[in-house]
């Protein structure tokens, strides 16, 4: 026998997803929960607005599949979703029975290589020079992809950077104790090209401390890592390309490799916790045309006649 839900207290699920934002302490997760569960009513909006249920958040799961969402973001939405069930259930909006079977509604299974795409060189660049360089806006995201292409930055990173981040030591410019996962700090070599163009985004901002992504003035808001997303998609269609920022970060190490770079400079580059990370990034794409048995540099006698 199904448990009846308890009667609620005058609460939309529209309130509820406020109560689940309201217990959220960190910024960046509030900031996602706040993304995923607007697309969520938005999406039972279309659909004329169902019941809350099992068999909904089951073909929302179906919908963001078929909209070729990423493992992990679908993943993020459905604990999103979990939450909201389990707020539900305590605000009487969804049986506990119901809640339940929200909650063992299972993500998906991350596969070896990462999904994902990269760019060549020459879409790298058309992308870079797609934002306007003579308004304030197109100086700030020529920056922000500089940052994404030129340093390989996850979007909660980049979303975090300060001036106080900037270093010089000798001749080159560095982003220092760039926050990770799991707290881990690493220093981000600068190419020149990025600092230029992160120059005239500061410059123009009169930025002189704190955050790089704001334009000066107090009011304004850090962007957020769904703001990030929404302007590398952006600027992608406009360039004809489907793109989001882990693509970006592909494409920094993917250019890198192409270009001699070791494995291990990738891994720290990009601040993997392991190697194993950096391989399934990048693929483990054998090159039998130029293999690196090719350069052992060993000669091969024909006879076994010793050389005079």
């Amino acid at each position: 026998m199904h448990s009846a839900p308890v009667q609620a207290r005058h609460l939309t699920l529209e309130g509820a997803c406020q109560l689940v934002l309201n217990g959220l302490e960190n910024v960046h997760t509030r900031a996602m929960y706040r993304k995923a569960l607007g697309d969520f009513l938005r999406w039972r909006g279309d659909q004329f607005g169902p019941p809350f249920s099992p068999f909904l958040v089951e073909n929302h799961k179906v919908f963001l599949i078929g909209r070729h969402y990423s493992t992990s973001s679908i993943n993020q939405r459905l604990a999103a979703i979990r939450r909201l069930a389990l707020k539900a259930a305590d605000e009487g909006l969804l049986s506990a029975d119901q809640a339940a079977a929200i909650l063992r509604i299972k993500g998906l299974k991350k596969t070896a290589t990462m999904p994902g795409r990269s760019l060549t060189t020459r879409q790298a660049e058309t992308l870079m020079n797609a934002p306007d360089p003579e308004t304030k806006k197109g100086k700030r995201d020529r920056a922000l992809l500089a940052l994404l292409v030129g340093c390989g930055l996850r979007r909660g990173e980049v979303v975090r950077l300060n001036v106080e981040n900037l270093e010089k030591q000798g001749s080159h410019w560095h982003l220092a104790d760039v926050m990770g996962m799991h707290g881990k700090a690493r220093t981000v070599p600068l190419p020149h090209w990025a600092k230029v163009a992160l120059d005239r985004w500061v410059n123009t901002a009169e930025i002189r401390s704190g955050a790089l992504d704001h334009n000066g003035e107090p009011s304004d808001r850090r962007l957020s890592a769904p703001m990030v997303l929404a302007i590398v998609s952006g600027y992608g269609r406009q360039t004809g390309l489907e793109i989001k920022p882990r693509d970006l970060r592909r494409t920094c190490a993917e250019l890198c490799r192409d270009r001699g770079a070791a494995l291990e400079q990738i891994q720290l580059l990009l601040g993997h916790s392991s190697i194993q990370m950096t391989e399934q990034l990048l693929g483990k794409r054998q090159n039998v045309t130029s293999s690196p048995n090719d350069r052992l540099g060993l000669r091969w006698r024909r006879s076994r006649r010793l050389a005079s």
